[in-house]
């Protein structure tokens, strides 16, 4: 259940020119081992109208210590970069927030 407590991840993935259906494919691959961590709570991914080659992932966890430790540090990250690193143009930019309003 989400609530004010929760924790917003935000990644942002900017991929290689033209691999957006792959990239795509993988994701759907990858998700599932997200959403066996304890503490994931939701997730959603949209890509960008303007940057065709930029995607958003957005995660709730009840915890920043549910993402970076439960899911970051669990044998499901390295397949989670594995499945999807490939695709990467530069790093993600990832950031966690808290609620406002």
């Amino acid at each position: 259940m989400l609530t004010r407590d929760t924790i917003l991840e935000t990644a942002i993935f900017d991929i290689l020119p033209g691999r957006g259906g792959d990239f795509e494919a993988a994701i759907a691959q990858a998700l599932p081992l997200l959403a066996a961590t304890e503490g994931y709570l939701t997730h959603r991914v949209r890509r960008c109208v303007e940057d065709p080659n930029r995607y958003l992932l957005l995660v709730e966890w009840r915890s920043v210590a549910d993402h970076m430790e439960g899911f970051r540090n669990s044998p499901r990250f390295p397949q989670w970069r594995s499945l999807i690193g490939p695709f990467f143009a530069v790093p993600p930019q990832v950031q966690h927030h808290s609620f406002v309003a």
